[in-house]
Protein backbone atom coordinates (compact mmCIF):
# COMPACT_ATOMS: atom_id res chain seq x y z
CA UNK A 1 0.00 0.00 0.00
CA UNK A 2 1.01 3.64 -0.05
CA UNK A 3 3.65 4.53 1.64
CA UNK A 4 3.33 6.87 4.96
CA UNK A 5 4.80 10.13 3.27
CA UNK A 6 2.40 10.28 0.53
CA UNK A 7 -0.53 9.50 2.52
CA UNK A 8 -0.21 12.20 4.91
CA UNK A 9 1.03 14.82 2.31
CA UNK A 10 -2.22 13.90 0.24
CA UNK A 11 -4.77 14.17 3.43
CA UNK A 12 -3.16 17.65 4.16
CA UNK A 13 -3.87 18.26 0.69
CA UNK A 14 -7.35 17.13 0.45
CA UNK A 15 -8.20 18.96 4.26
CA UNK A 16 -6.87 22.17 3.12
CA UNK A 17 -9.92 24.60 1.67
CA UNK A 18 -13.23 24.25 0.96
CA UNK A 19 -14.80 20.43 1.01
CA UNK A 20 -15.00 21.03 -2.68
CA UNK A 21 -14.28 17.77 -5.25
CA UNK A 22 -12.74 20.53 -7.99
CA UNK A 23 -10.70 21.77 -5.48
CA UNK A 24 -9.80 18.92 -3.75
CA UNK A 25 -8.61 17.15 -7.32
CA UNK A 26 -6.60 20.49 -8.01
CA UNK A 27 -4.49 20.62 -4.71
CA UNK A 28 -3.88 16.62 -5.15
CA UNK A 29 -2.83 17.06 -8.78
CA UNK A 30 -0.28 20.16 -8.14
CA UNK A 31 1.11 17.96 -4.65
CA UNK A 32 1.61 14.78 -7.34
CA UNK A 33 2.68 16.93 -10.14
CA UNK A 34 0.31 15.64 -12.38
CA UNK A 35 -3.45 15.44 -13.18
CA UNK A 36 -3.61 11.59 -13.07
CA UNK A 37 -7.33 10.66 -14.47
CA UNK A 38 -8.20 8.32 -11.51
CA UNK A 39 -8.00 12.06 -8.98
CA UNK A 40 -10.86 13.50 -9.84
CA UNK A 41 -13.19 10.60 -9.12
CA UNK A 42 -11.22 9.95 -5.96
CA UNK A 43 -11.99 13.60 -4.78
CA UNK A 44 -15.45 13.01 -5.36
CA UNK A 45 -15.48 9.63 -3.51
CA UNK A 46 -13.74 11.49 -0.42
CA UNK A 47 -17.09 14.37 -0.60
CA UNK A 48 -19.66 12.07 -0.95
CA UNK A 49 -17.99 9.50 2.16
CA UNK A 50 -18.12 12.99 4.33
CA UNK A 51 -20.52 14.91 3.11
CA UNK A 52 -22.97 16.42 6.11
CA UNK A 53 -20.47 15.12 8.50
CA UNK A 54 -18.39 17.26 11.05
CA UNK A 55 -14.71 17.99 9.66
CA UNK A 56 -12.85 14.85 9.81
CA UNK A 57 -9.48 14.24 11.47
CA UNK A 58 -6.33 13.68 9.52
CA UNK A 59 -5.98 10.25 10.03
CA UNK A 60 -9.72 9.52 9.06
CA UNK A 61 -8.38 11.22 5.86
CA UNK A 62 -6.22 8.35 6.05
CA UNK A 63 -8.05 5.38 6.68
CA UNK A 64 -10.20 6.50 3.89
CA UNK A 65 -7.07 6.47 1.19
CA UNK A 66 -6.14 3.10 2.74
CA UNK A 67 -9.44 1.86 2.33
CA UNK A 68 -10.00 3.23 -1.01
CA UNK A 69 -10.03 0.50 -3.72
CA UNK A 70 -9.68 3.07 -6.87
CA UNK A 71 -6.95 4.71 -4.89
CA UNK A 72 -5.61 1.00 -4.15
CA UNK A 73 -5.75 0.28 -7.98
CA UNK A 74 -4.07 3.67 -9.24
CA UNK A 75 -0.96 2.69 -6.25
CA UNK A 76 -0.50 -0.91 -7.89
CA UNK A 77 -0.30 0.20 -11.28
CA UNK A 78 1.83 3.59 -10.94
CA UNK A 79 3.16 3.44 -7.01
CA UNK A 80 6.88 3.73 -9.43
CA UNK A 81 5.91 7.29 -10.92
CA UNK A 82 3.88 8.56 -7.57
CA UNK A 83 5.93 11.08 -5.38
CA UNK A 84 5.10 14.17 -3.80
CA UNK A 85 6.13 17.10 -6.38
CA UNK A 86 4.67 20.18 -4.21
CA UNK A 87 3.39 20.85 -1.03
CA UNK A 88 0.35 22.63 -1.32
CA UNK A 89 -1.49 22.54 1.70
CA UNK A 90 -2.53 26.05 2.29
CA UNK A 91 -3.13 27.72 5.91
CA UNK A 92 -5.79 25.88 8.00
CA UNK A 93 -9.10 27.62 7.51
CA UNK A 94 -12.64 28.14 9.23
CA UNK A 95 -14.37 25.24 7.81
CA UNK A 96 -18.01 25.20 9.48
CA UNK A 97 -20.77 23.06 8.68
CA UNK A 98 -24.08 24.55 6.56
CA UNK A 99 -26.23 25.28 9.99
CA UNK A 100 -22.67 26.70 11.72
CA UNK A 101 -22.16 29.39 9.05
CA UNK A 102 -24.93 31.84 10.69
CA UNK A 103 -22.93 31.48 14.47
CA UNK A 104 -21.67 34.74 14.85
CA UNK A 105 -18.42 32.86 16.31
CA UNK A 106 -14.64 34.26 16.34
CA UNK A 107 -12.53 33.09 13.63
CA UNK A 108 -9.81 30.88 15.47
CA UNK A 109 -7.27 29.27 12.90
CA UNK A 110 -4.29 28.25 14.12
CA UNK A 111 -2.92 27.60 17.86
CA UNK A 112 -1.39 30.73 18.31
CA UNK A 113 -4.32 32.47 17.49
CA UNK A 114 -6.38 30.53 20.05
CA UNK A 115 -3.42 31.08 22.69
CA UNK A 116 -3.81 35.18 21.84
CA UNK A 117 -7.89 35.02 22.03
CA UNK A 118 -7.20 33.55 25.23
CA UNK A 119 -4.37 35.89 26.52
CA UNK A 120 -2.19 33.23 27.27
CA UNK A 121 1.29 31.56 25.67
CA UNK A 122 1.73 28.76 23.61
CA UNK A 123 3.14 26.75 26.56
CA UNK A 124 -0.23 27.60 28.72
CA UNK A 125 -2.54 26.71 25.93
CA UNK A 126 -0.77 23.25 26.07
CA UNK A 127 -0.69 23.05 29.49
CA UNK A 128 -4.33 24.16 30.59
CA UNK A 129 -5.82 21.62 27.47
CA UNK A 130 -3.74 18.90 28.77
CA UNK A 131 -4.20 16.54 25.67
CA UNK A 132 -1.51 14.48 26.99
CA UNK A 133 -3.82 13.92 30.30
CA UNK A 134 -0.47 14.82 32.65
CA UNK A 135 -3.00 15.87 35.42
CA UNK A 136 -4.38 12.48 35.65
CA UNK A 137 -1.48 10.39 35.45
CA UNK A 138 0.54 12.46 38.01
CA UNK A 139 -0.39 12.58 41.82
CA UNK A 140 0.10 16.17 42.49
CA UNK A 141 -2.43 18.11 43.91
CA UNK A 142 -0.88 21.25 42.79
CA UNK A 143 -0.75 20.03 39.12
CA UNK A 144 -4.39 19.17 38.65
CA UNK A 145 -6.86 21.78 37.21
CA UNK A 146 -9.97 20.61 39.31
CA UNK A 147 -10.99 20.26 42.60
CA UNK A 148 -13.26 16.97 43.57
CA UNK A 149 -16.35 15.92 45.37
CA UNK A 150 -18.10 13.05 45.21
CA UNK A 151 -21.57 12.84 46.67
CA UNK A 152 -23.77 10.18 46.86
CA UNK A 153 -27.41 10.36 44.63
CA UNK A 154 -30.05 7.94 45.56
CA UNK A 155 -30.49 4.19 44.20
CA UNK A 156 -26.79 3.90 45.73
CA UNK A 157 -25.54 5.78 42.76
CA UNK A 158 -22.91 8.64 43.05
CA UNK A 159 -22.05 12.01 41.56
CA UNK A 160 -18.67 13.58 41.02
CA UNK A 161 -18.54 17.38 40.89
CA UNK A 162 -15.69 18.63 39.27
CA UNK A 163 -14.77 22.60 40.13
CA UNK A 164 -12.49 24.13 37.78
CA UNK A 165 -9.73 26.20 39.72
CA UNK A 166 -9.61 29.50 39.36
CA UNK A 167 -7.71 30.42 36.00
CA UNK A 168 -8.73 27.24 34.45
CA UNK A 169 -12.11 28.79 35.32
CA UNK A 170 -11.59 32.09 33.78
CA UNK A 171 -10.85 30.52 30.54
CA UNK A 172 -13.51 28.61 30.75
CA UNK A 173 -16.20 31.58 31.09
CA UNK A 174 -13.81 33.02 27.94
CA UNK A 175 -14.55 30.19 25.96
CA UNK A 176 -18.70 29.86 27.41
CA UNK A 177 -19.35 33.45 26.35
CA UNK A 178 -16.79 34.42 23.25
CA UNK A 179 -18.11 30.86 21.30
CA UNK A 180 -20.58 28.50 23.14
CA UNK A 181 -22.97 31.08 23.74
CA UNK A 182 -23.33 31.86 20.01
CA UNK A 183 -24.54 28.18 19.44
CA UNK A 184 -28.42 28.00 19.72
CA UNK A 185 -29.79 25.20 21.59
CA UNK A 186 -32.64 23.07 20.58
CA UNK A 187 -35.81 24.73 20.81
CA UNK A 188 -37.07 22.17 23.33
CA UNK A 189 -34.20 22.13 25.37
CA UNK A 190 -34.97 24.05 28.54
CA UNK A 191 -32.11 23.76 30.92
CA UNK A 192 -29.33 26.51 31.03
CA UNK A 193 -30.87 28.67 27.95
CA UNK A 194 -31.42 32.45 28.55
CA UNK A 195 -35.05 33.25 28.62
CA UNK A 196 -36.75 29.46 28.87
CA UNK A 197 -36.69 27.73 32.52
CA UNK A 198 -38.02 25.09 34.50
CA UNK A 199 -41.50 26.53 34.49
CA UNK A 200 -41.13 26.71 30.49
CA UNK A 201 -40.23 23.12 30.81
CA UNK A 202 -43.04 21.91 32.36
CA UNK A 203 -45.70 23.82 31.06
CA UNK A 204 -46.25 21.88 28.22
CA UNK A 205 -47.49 19.04 30.17
CA UNK A 206 -50.05 21.06 32.34
CA UNK A 207 -53.07 19.06 32.11
CA UNK A 208 -52.12 16.13 29.72
CA UNK A 209 -53.91 13.09 30.19
CA UNK A 210 -51.21 11.09 30.22
CA UNK A 211 -47.26 12.40 31.48
CA UNK A 212 -44.27 10.37 31.06
CA UNK A 213 -40.93 11.31 32.80
CA UNK A 214 -37.79 9.46 31.82
CA UNK A 215 -34.15 10.47 33.14
CA UNK A 216 -30.88 10.46 31.53
CA UNK A 217 -28.32 8.62 33.64
CA UNK A 218 -24.69 10.24 34.16
CA UNK A 219 -25.75 12.99 31.47
CA UNK A 220 -22.52 14.78 31.55
CA UNK A 221 -20.19 12.29 32.28
CA UNK A 222 -21.08 10.29 29.73
CA UNK A 223 -20.69 12.96 26.66
CA UNK A 224 -16.83 11.74 25.83
CA UNK A 225 -13.95 14.36 24.99
CA UNK A 226 -13.90 13.33 20.97
CA UNK A 227 -17.14 14.26 21.30
CA UNK A 228 -16.53 17.83 22.41
CA UNK A 229 -13.79 18.34 20.03
CA UNK A 230 -16.09 16.76 16.94
CA UNK A 231 -18.59 19.66 17.92
CA UNK A 232 -15.70 22.65 17.68
CA UNK A 233 -14.70 20.96 14.40
CA UNK A 234 -18.76 21.48 13.62
CA UNK A 235 -18.88 24.80 14.56
CA UNK A 236 -15.71 25.23 11.96
CA UNK A 237 -12.37 25.54 14.13
CA UNK A 238 -9.23 23.56 12.59
CA UNK A 239 -8.61 20.20 13.90
CA UNK A 240 -5.39 21.37 16.27
CA UNK A 241 -7.47 24.40 17.56
CA UNK A 242 -10.74 22.32 18.34
CA UNK A 243 -8.69 19.90 20.08
CA UNK A 244 -7.44 22.42 22.24
CA UNK A 245 -10.94 23.95 22.72
CA UNK A 246 -12.11 20.17 23.46
CA UNK A 247 -9.21 19.88 26.23
CA UNK A 248 -9.76 22.96 27.83
CA UNK A 249 -13.65 22.02 28.30
CA UNK A 250 -13.28 18.11 29.20
CA UNK A 251 -11.24 16.47 32.22
CA UNK A 252 -10.11 12.73 32.83
CA UNK A 253 -10.42 12.58 36.51
CA UNK A 254 -7.45 10.36 38.30
CA UNK A 255 -8.80 7.45 40.29
CA UNK A 256 -6.65 8.20 43.40
CA UNK A 257 -9.96 10.77 43.86
CA UNK A 258 -12.32 7.91 44.67
CA UNK A 259 -9.79 6.33 47.09
CA UNK A 260 -10.92 9.30 50.05
CA UNK A 261 -14.70 9.27 49.30
CA UNK A 262 -16.42 8.85 51.97
CA UNK A 263 -20.38 8.00 50.73
CA UNK A 264 -21.15 4.54 51.05
CA UNK A 265 -22.20 3.05 47.27
CA UNK A 266 -22.41 -0.37 46.16
CA UNK A 267 -19.10 -1.70 45.01
CA UNK A 268 -20.31 -2.28 41.45
CA UNK A 269 -21.78 1.17 41.33
CA UNK A 270 -18.30 2.72 42.48
CA UNK A 271 -16.43 0.77 39.81
CA UNK A 272 -18.57 1.37 37.10
CA UNK A 273 -18.45 5.45 37.89
CA UNK A 274 -14.19 5.23 38.48
CA UNK A 275 -14.64 3.98 34.76
CA UNK A 276 -16.90 6.68 33.04
CA UNK A 277 -14.91 9.55 34.69
CA UNK A 278 -11.54 8.08 34.15
CA UNK A 279 -12.17 8.55 30.52
CA UNK A 280 -12.09 11.98 29.00
CA UNK A 281 -15.38 13.19 29.86
CA UNK A 282 -17.61 16.79 30.00
CA UNK A 283 -16.80 17.99 33.72
CA UNK A 284 -20.11 18.65 35.79
CA UNK A 285 -19.01 21.81 37.89
CA UNK A 286 -17.22 23.38 34.41
CA UNK A 287 -18.59 26.67 33.19
CA UNK A 288 -18.91 25.05 29.77
CA UNK A 289 -20.62 22.20 30.27
CA UNK A 290 -24.47 22.93 30.04
CA UNK A 291 -24.18 24.86 27.16
CA UNK A 292 -21.92 21.60 25.89
CA UNK A 293 -24.28 19.48 26.96
CA UNK A 294 -26.76 21.15 24.94
CA UNK A 295 -25.22 21.33 22.08
CA UNK A 296 -23.93 17.47 22.07
CA UNK A 297 -27.77 16.91 22.48
CA UNK A 298 -28.92 18.51 19.75
CA UNK A 299 -29.52 15.69 17.62
CA UNK A 300 -30.96 13.96 20.26
CA UNK A 301 -33.64 16.51 21.05
CA UNK A 302 -34.25 16.49 17.09
CA UNK A 303 -34.88 12.67 17.07
CA UNK A 304 -36.89 12.54 20.58
CA UNK A 305 -39.32 15.72 19.27
CA UNK A 306 -39.87 14.08 16.06
CA UNK A 307 -40.40 10.98 17.66
CA UNK A 308 -43.38 12.77 20.10
CA UNK A 309 -44.46 14.95 17.21
CA UNK A 310 -45.10 11.05 15.25
CA UNK A 311 -46.99 9.51 18.44
CA UNK A 312 -49.42 13.07 18.81
CA UNK A 313 -47.36 13.95 22.24
CA UNK A 314 -45.31 16.47 23.43
CA UNK A 315 -41.56 16.55 24.23
CA UNK A 316 -39.41 18.61 26.51
CA UNK A 317 -36.05 18.41 28.42
CA UNK A 318 -34.44 19.94 30.84
CA UNK A 319 -30.54 19.06 31.37
CA UNK A 320 -31.31 15.08 31.87
CA UNK A 321 -34.65 15.30 32.78
CA UNK A 322 -36.88 14.17 29.56
CA UNK A 323 -40.80 14.89 30.02
CA UNK A 324 -43.46 13.84 27.45
CA UNK A 325 -47.15 14.30 27.49
CA UNK A 326 -50.63 13.25 25.43
CA UNK A 327 -54.15 12.08 25.20
CA UNK A 328 -55.38 9.13 24.82
CA UNK A 329 -53.87 7.70 22.14
CA UNK A 330 -50.53 8.54 23.68
CA UNK A 331 -51.58 6.95 27.05
CA UNK A 332 -51.83 3.15 25.28
CA UNK A 333 -48.47 3.55 23.94
CA UNK A 334 -46.73 5.37 26.44
CA UNK A 335 -45.11 2.19 27.92
CA UNK A 336 -43.80 0.64 24.41
CA UNK A 337 -43.11 4.74 23.55
CA UNK A 338 -40.84 4.94 26.21
CA UNK A 339 -39.03 1.52 25.23
CA UNK A 340 -37.99 3.73 21.52
CA UNK A 341 -36.69 6.36 23.15
CA UNK A 342 -34.39 4.35 25.37
CA UNK A 343 -32.94 3.05 22.24
CA UNK A 344 -32.47 6.32 20.87
CA UNK A 345 -30.74 7.53 23.73
CA UNK A 346 -28.60 4.14 23.63
CA UNK A 347 -27.64 4.88 19.91
CA UNK A 348 -26.53 8.52 20.69
CA UNK A 349 -24.36 7.43 23.64
CA UNK A 350 -26.81 7.74 26.21
CA UNK A 351 -28.18 5.73 28.83
CA UNK A 352 -31.81 6.09 30.58
CA UNK A 353 -32.21 5.71 34.32
CA UNK A 354 -34.78 2.94 34.34
CA UNK A 355 -35.59 2.85 37.67
CA UNK A 356 -36.51 6.95 37.50
CA UNK A 357 -39.03 6.51 34.71
CA UNK A 358 -42.66 7.09 35.94
CA UNK A 359 -45.90 6.78 33.48
CA UNK A 360 -48.38 9.14 35.39
CA UNK A 361 -51.55 9.20 34.40
CA UNK A 362 -54.48 12.23 35.11
CA UNK A 363 -55.33 10.08 38.79
CA UNK A 364 -51.79 10.41 40.29
CA UNK A 365 -50.01 13.40 40.88
CA UNK A 366 -48.03 14.06 37.73
CA UNK A 367 -44.99 15.82 38.55
CA UNK A 368 -41.55 16.94 36.96
CA UNK A 369 -38.40 18.27 38.07
CA UNK A 370 -40.25 19.01 41.48
CA UNK A 371 -43.41 20.84 39.54
CA UNK A 372 -46.96 19.34 39.53
CA UNK A 373 -48.64 19.75 36.64
CA UNK A 374 -51.76 17.60 36.90
CA UNK A 375 -54.28 20.76 36.43
CA UNK A 376 -51.93 23.79 36.60
CA UNK A 377 -48.53 24.77 37.97
CA UNK A 378 -48.01 24.13 41.39
CA UNK A 379 -45.19 22.92 44.04
CA UNK A 380 -45.24 20.14 45.68
CA UNK A 381 -46.80 20.08 48.67
CA UNK A 382 -44.39 18.73 50.91
CA UNK A 383 -41.68 21.23 49.49
CA UNK A 384 -44.38 24.12 50.25
CA UNK A 385 -44.40 23.17 53.89
CA UNK A 386 -40.98 21.93 55.09
CA UNK A 387 -40.00 25.32 53.33
CA UNK A 388 -43.00 26.89 55.66
CA UNK A 389 -42.01 25.39 58.60
CA UNK A 390 -38.04 26.00 58.41
CA UNK A 391 -39.37 29.84 57.39
CA UNK A 392 -41.35 29.97 60.77
CA UNK A 393 -38.68 28.33 62.95
CA UNK A 394 -36.31 30.79 61.64
CA UNK A 395 -38.57 34.13 62.53
CA UNK A 396 -39.37 32.55 66.19
CA UNK A 397 -36.02 30.99 67.02
CA UNK A 398 -33.72 32.54 64.60
CA UNK A 399 -31.84 31.22 61.14
CA UNK A 400 -29.04 30.05 63.11
CA UNK A 401 -31.03 27.06 64.47
CA UNK A 402 -32.36 25.89 60.68
CA UNK A 403 -29.02 26.20 58.70
CA UNK A 404 -28.64 22.09 59.56
CA UNK A 405 -26.76 21.52 56.15
CA UNK A 406 -24.25 24.91 56.49
CA UNK A 407 -24.90 27.00 53.99
CA UNK A 408 -22.76 30.07 53.99
CA UNK A 409 -25.05 32.18 52.32
CA UNK A 410 -28.37 31.09 54.60
CA UNK A 411 -30.33 33.98 53.73
CA UNK A 412 -30.05 34.14 49.52
CA UNK A 413 -30.96 30.73 50.29
CA UNK A 414 -33.75 30.74 51.34
CA UNK A 415 -34.43 33.89 49.69
CA UNK A 416 -33.70 31.90 46.08
CA UNK A 417 -36.32 28.88 47.27
CA UNK A 418 -39.00 31.65 48.07
CA UNK A 419 -38.63 33.19 44.54
CA UNK A 420 -38.85 29.95 43.26
CA UNK A 421 -42.09 29.39 44.86
CA UNK A 422 -43.46 33.12 43.84
CA UNK A 423 -42.57 32.01 39.99
CA UNK A 424 -44.41 28.48 40.24
CA UNK A 425 -47.64 30.27 42.24
CA UNK A 426 -48.10 33.59 43.06
CA UNK A 427 -50.49 32.69 46.10
CA UNK A 428 -48.05 30.48 48.30
CA UNK A 429 -45.38 32.39 47.25
CA UNK A 430 -46.91 36.17 48.81
CA UNK A 431 -47.50 33.75 51.55
CA UNK A 432 -43.99 32.47 52.34
CA UNK A 433 -42.59 35.88 51.43
CA UNK A 434 -44.78 37.11 54.18
CA UNK A 435 -43.39 34.85 57.40
CA UNK A 436 -39.58 35.83 55.29
CA UNK A 437 -39.82 39.38 55.92
CA UNK A 438 -40.19 38.76 59.74
CA UNK A 439 -36.88 36.42 60.00
CA UNK A 440 -34.31 39.34 61.67
CA UNK A 441 -31.14 38.37 60.09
Amino acid sequence: MANRVLLRVLAASILSGEPIAEEIFGRCSRTLGRRWPWLRPLARRYVKAFAGRVQPRRREVVRFLREDRGFERAWSKYSSELSVQQWVAAPLRMQPVAAALRWDVPAIESVGALAAWLALSVSELEWFADLKALGYKNGAEKLRHYHYRVLAKNFASVRLIEAPKPRLKGIQKRILTGILEKIPAHLKAHGFVKGRSIKSFVAPHVGRRVVLRMDLQDFFPSIPGVRIQALFRTIGYPEPVADLLGGLSSNQTPRDVWATASVEVERSQLREAVELYSRPHLPQGAPTSPALANACAYRVDCRLFGLAKSAGAEYTRYADDLAFSGGEAFEKRAERFSTHVAAILLEEGFRVHHRKTRIMRQGVRQHLAGIVANERLNVMRSDFDRLKAILTNCARLGPATQNRKGHRQFRMHLEGRVRFVETINSGKGERLRAIYEQIRW
